[in-house]
C-alpha cells in the first residue's frame, strides 16, 4: 500500500491543481506500482502537504503570499485561481 506525500509551497497550488495532482499521482500508482490493477487503486494514499511560504526558500529567498500571487495568481475564497498574471 502505498503513501505518497507531495510538499508544496501554500498558494501555488489551486483547488483543480491539487485535484488533478491527486488523480494522476494515483494513476501513475496504479499504473507501475499496481501493474494496472484496478483493485489497487483503493490502496493508494496521496496526500498534499501545504507549509507557509515563510518555511521555505529558494535560493536563500523566502517567497511572499505577494511573490505567490504575482507568479501564480491569486486564489480566491472558493480556492480557485482568480486569474494568472500577465507575463
Amino acid at each position: 500500500m502505498p503513501y505518497v506525500t507531495i510538499s508544496t509551497v501554500r498558494g501555488i497550488l489551486d483547488a483543480a491543481q491539487k485535484k488533478q495532482l491527486l488523480e494522476r499521482v494515483t494513476d501513475l500508482l496504479v499504473e507501475v506500482e499496481g501493474q494496472g490493477s484496478a483493485d489497487f487503486r483503493r490502496n493508494v494514499w496521496v496526500r498534499i502537504e501545504e507549509q507557509e511560504p515563510t518555511h521555505w526558500s529558494l535560493g536563500g529567498m523566502q517567497p511572499t503570499a505577494e511573490i505567490i500571487a504575482g507568479t501564480f495568481g491569486a486564489i480566491g475564497a472558493d480556492g480557485l485561481r482568480l486569474a494568472r498574471p500577465k507575463p
